[in-house]
């Protein structure tokens, strides 16, 4: 029997990161605790190299391998190279803190990598098998990452609940995938879209399952009323694990959004379209508005990742290339600010201590003018105050939902963002006005300050000429279509 070979050149940089993970997992064996750096460099030349592989791969054309259950085009050659580097800046920030804490071992660099890996998956996957592999790979990374600080009764609760919850949202997940695929008889997306397309697939079994891919596909954003995780995850995490949760994987769900409903299921956009309207009015109210109350920075960062989920799928629910563009525009600049936020948060704590309340930031123009204008810029950007990234953002996702008519979703997007820009504006407010708390100094790494002052300044230069990002957002998913 003669089986069809393969297309490696379009799962090199998954090939390359499992071979250097499997490297770094014996190597750290023999490494001892002074040389954990090791590890640690080794970590970061792994994504370097699974970058360059990416880039040097990378075709016009889309490239299917493994009997189509695997794609490369340029949307997945986009958002594994903006997951390469999320990462990356992780791990450079996260450094000092890991080390203070006994967490700079090579478990949180390999879980990590094994993360990184399973989003990889979820980015090519045409077929809903890979998807949900790749979904596991990636969850079950984090359930260990949250849970690597056994000592820390908070960070063991939340890796107990998230693996609960998330548990239960992979079975909802699968459950609509068995729908889909007994609606359609494949799990290839772009025949599950053939069939859908051509009226072939059973309708009432079509409705269930997609009302339990979307339940999925909600929790995995967090998105109201699956969102009950997500604060107590963020706040009981290490804040290294928390800035890891809160960057990369909303990449990999945003492709997981765009590869399950837009690719295989476009022909049904009515039937999924008032599902997102639904999360994404209640994400955005709920969201801003329990953030008003919250007194602990991550809990309160953890309500404005729901919010900004609610945004995301604005762009996504427009149902068309334009508003596809603007919510993977939306998530880079989400991404970007989640990194500066939670990558400020890790610069101000120290051994023994942990930045993490709204009184922790007070006065901090008084002991750093420079840290304390990298956060204002943050606080700005998701906010949407111009001139940063987060203004031209939501700018265009609620441009996506006018254009198909929906006057009064931008309305109620609008009034979501004047509330969310209260408690935005009340870290400016502690950061410019108020007495500081803790005169202690406020030591980094050169690398950290470095990046982190990239990082802060990109939200104002890509706010400022958003028009590059844009444009190759747009042509990576119309080269991808």
């Amino acid at each position: 029997m003669n089986f069809p070979v393969p297309n490696l050149y379009a799962v090199a940089p998954e090939i390359f990161l499992l071979s250097a993970v499997l490297a770094i997992l014996v190597i750290d064996l023999f490494v001892s605790d002074g040389r954990r750096h090791l590890s640690y460099w080794l970590t970061q030349a792994a994504l370097a190299g699974a970058f360059f592989i990416t880039l040097a791969t990378s075709e016009y054309k889309a490239v299917h391998s493994f009997s189509n259950m695997v794609v490369d085009d340029q949307l997945s050659d986009l958002l594994k190279l903006c997951c390469y580097a999320a990462v990356s800046l992780v791990l450079f920030y996260s450094r000092s803190y890991l080390s203070d804490r006994g967490m700079f071992r090579g478990e949180f660099f390999v879980l990590a990598l094994f993360g990184v890996l399973g989003m990889m998956f979820m980015i090519s996957a045409n077929n809903l098998l890979i998807l949900y592999l790749g979904l596991e790979v990636m969850s079950l990374s984090m359930y260990a990452m949250i849970a690597l600080r056994r000592d820390s009764r908070p960070a063991v609760e939340a890796a107990m609940k998230y693996f609960v919850l998330g548990a239960l949202a992979s079975g909802l997940l699968l459950y609509g995938m068995s729908m889909i695929y007994g609606a359609t008889g494949t799990l290839d997306l772009n025949k599950i879209a053939w069939a859908l397309f051509t009226r072939q697939a059973n309708a009432m079994v079509l409705v269930f399952g997609l009302v339990f891919l979307v339940s999925g596909i909600a929790f995995k954003l967090g998105a109201v009323p699956y969102h009950m995780w997500v604060p107590d995850v963020y706040q009981g995490s290490p804040t290294a694990v928390t800035l890891f949760i809160g960057t990369a994987p909303k990449i990999a769900a945003f492709a997981f959004v765009i590869r399950l409903l837009v690719f295989g299921l476009q022909p049904v956009v009515g039937e999924w379209h008032m599902m997102l309207v639904i999360l994404a009015v209640l994400s955005m109210v709920i969201g801003n508005l329990t953030a008003i109350a919250q007194t602990n920075l991550k809990r309160m960062l953890a309500y404005s990742t729901i919010a900004n989920m609610g945004f995301m799928l604005l762009g996504v629910l427009a149902g068309n290339p334009q508003g596809y563009s603007s919510a993977l525009f939306y998530t880079v600049a989400y991404v970007l600010a989640t990194l500066a936020s939670f990558g400020m948060i890790l610069l101000l704590s120290r051994q023994g201590f942990e930045a993490e309340n709204l009184e922790d930031l007070k006065g901090l123009n008084d002991r750093s003018p420079w840290y304390a204008f990298l956060m204002l810029l943050v606080m700005f950007s998701l906010a949407g105050i111009p001139p940063t990234v987060g203004f031209y953002a939501k700018l265009q996702v609620i441009s996506a939902v006018v254009d198909i008519g929906y006057i009064w979703l931008a309305v109620v997007a609008v009034l979501a963002s004047l509330i969310g820009a209260f408690y935005y504006l009340r870290v400016v407010k502690l950061m410019y006005f108020d007495a500081a708390a803790d005169h202690a100094p406020i030591v980094a790494r050169g690398d950290s300050r470095v990046l982190l002052s990239l990082n802060g300044l990109a939200l104002l230069g890509l706010g400022i000429l958003p028009g590059g990002l844009m444009y190759v957002c747009t042509r990576a998913l119309e080269l991808s279509f």
